[in-house]
């Protein structure tokens, strides 16, 4: 299309040209000739470029289909929530890794019952939080918003429960250092129960048992809180039916401080998982109990160096000293008779003398034996003083009483013999 135009006014930037039917364009003077003056007229012809219109187009279609592909195609997924364990008094919620496809991240959220209960830290890197401090044998509802660039996205609302006291199936054991015997009782024990022993420190470790406090286990558990107790817990969580309180089965706890609740009817059966449960578990009753002091010790007398003749050794005082007693007592039976007087002997031995004077000749006899009856008497009564017992002098007392009286009854009898007339 050709146009003619008359040129009008020329200023140093624009143009002004004039048609046929006096319409003013303003037209750029740089784009006019450079020897063009009022008056001039110039012809401009105008034509529309299909191929520039082409590649154009082409161009904008290329780029829309790649911003399609690139945010369009792959969106965010939601999070997808699960329980992981629940004890109690405490539960552990864990989930997938956070697809945000090609959007960013704003915050991630957990709400509880409806509420919001706090936004998980490093979203991108934590899978998995611990929610402490919850009513026991209780219901409640937990669900995640994940907030991005291409829109907000919740995960399903997941419903869990906590566990009664009595139900033992959620607790978490991770053992550090334990004797090979030991950590087999050990995990016996926690099979009974119910509950589950994992080699590593995590998130749902609800405890760490060792008998000793070192290694790179027991530092992580100490880090994270995790209570570190003996093994003698696990056997009073089996005895008791439920969760035992931990401070008494602490690692360095005193063991008197572990006192054994009420036993729950259950089938758990009591099984020893250490070698020291049964002293442990005396400790702790024995602890509840006044500790008496011991009383003192009676030093029993020393028995005789020799066994009485006729007697048995037993080592026991009481029975020796009965024994002792029986034959003190027969001793004194068997002790010989006093000596008759004389009087008969001195009858028959001696006749009448004509001056009656020979009562001389049958008493240096009658006082020969005398001695030799009191000699017998006394070795006797020594032997009865050596055998005897100390606690049983009185005996020998009562025998010294009675051979004095048979002394007395020697003597009477000499007095007798003297004043037998002749």
């Amino acid at each position: 299309m050709l146009v003619s135009l008359t040129v009008g006014k020329v200023d140093a930037g624009v143009a002004v040209l004039l048609t046929q039917d006096n319409r003013l364009i303003e037209f750029p003077s740089v784009l006019l000739p450079n020897n063009i003056s009022s008056g001039s007229i110039v012809d401009i012809t105008v034509s529309r470029n299909h191929a520039a219109e082409a590649a154009s187009a082409t161009a904008f279609q290329s780029l829309q289909k790649r911003i399609l592909n690139t945010y369009g195609v792959k969106a965010p997924s939601p999070p997808i929530l699960r329980l992981r364990n629940a004890t109690q008094t405490s539960l552990v919620l864990e989930w997938d890794p956070i697809d945000l496809a090609t959007a960013s991240l704003k915050s991630l959220s957990l709400y509880r019952n409806g509420s919001k209960a706090g936004s998980i830290p490093r979203p991108l890197e934590t899978r998995s939080t611990k929610i402490s401090g919850l009513a026991i044998h209780s219901e409640y509802s937990f669900h995640l918003v994940l907030r991005t660039t291409a829109g907000t996205y919740q995960s399903e609302k997941l419903t869990c429960r906590t566990h009664k006291m009595t139900d033992l199936s959620g607790i978490t054991v991770t053992t550090g250092v334990l004797d090979p015997q030991q950590k087999e009782a050990l995990g016996a024990a926690l099979d009974r129960i119910g509950g589950k022993m994992i080699d590593s420190v995590r998130i749902d470790t609800t405890h760490f048992v060792c008998t000793e406090g070192r290694g790179a286990q027991w530092e992580k558990a100490v880090e994270m809180n995790i209570p570190v107790v003996v093994p003698e817990w696990v056997d009073a969580c089996e005895t008791e039916g439920t969760i035992a309180g931990v401070r008494g089965y602490y690692l360095n706890a005193d063991p008197k401080a572990r006192q054994l609740g009420v036993i729950h009817g259950s089938s758990h059966q009591r099984t020893t998982s250490t070698l020291s449960t049964a002293t442990s578990a005396n400790q702790g009753r024995l602890s509840a109990q006044p500790q008496r002091s011991p009383a003192p010790e009676q030093v029993p007398e020393e028995p005789p160096l020799t066994p009485f003749p006729g007697g048995e050794m037993s080592g026991q005082p009481q029975a020796q000293t009965q024994t002792q007693e029986v034959e003190s007592q027969d001793g004194e039976d068997d002790l010989p008779p006093p000596p008759p007087p004389p009087k008969d002997e001195a009858e028959d031995s001696n006749e009448p003398t004509q001056n009656g004077e020979a009562e001389a000749a049958p008493i240096p006899e009658a006082k020969d034996e005398e001695p030799e009856a009191e000699a017998a008497e006394e070795s006797h009564e020594e032997t009865e003083k050596e055998h005897t017992l100390p606690q049983n002098r009185p005996e020998d007392d009562s025998e010294s009483a009675n051979l004095g009286g048979a002394k007395g009854k020697g003597k009477e009898g000499e007095g007798d013999f003297n004043e037998v007339p002749l």
